[in-house]
């Protein structure tokens, strides 16, 4: 599912208009952003959790050349799902079985 593609099925599931669902989204989406780029965490029960891992330099190879190059320190995201979502999509395997 896309951006557009959750703001669609929001607007209809909730009869509003898409220029309402697209802020409201956004506002959401933003909210998570800016928490994390803080440093913080982002926690929604029952679905997951967004942290930040941090990740120290190392000597890395560029593939194309074979040339060793120092790649940086790096904070990444990192979702973990929520049990759940976990039971959820297991739940939707076993029916396909």
């Amino acid at each position: 599912m896309t951006k557009s593609e959750l703001i669609e099925a929001l607007s209809s599931e909730l009869n509003l208009p898409s220029c309402k669902t697209t802020e409201i989204v956004n506002s959401i989406l933003d909210s998570m952003t800016d928490e994390l780029v803080k440093g913080g965490n982002v926690e929604i029960r029952g679905f997951g959790s967004f942290t930040i891992r941090e990740y120290g330099s190392y000597t890395g190879r560029n593939p194309k050349t074979g040339v060793k190059t120092l790649v940086k320190t790096k904070k990444l995201p990192f979702f973990k799902a929520g049990n759940a979502l976990k039971e959820a999509v297991d739940a939707s395997r076993i029916k396909k079985l």
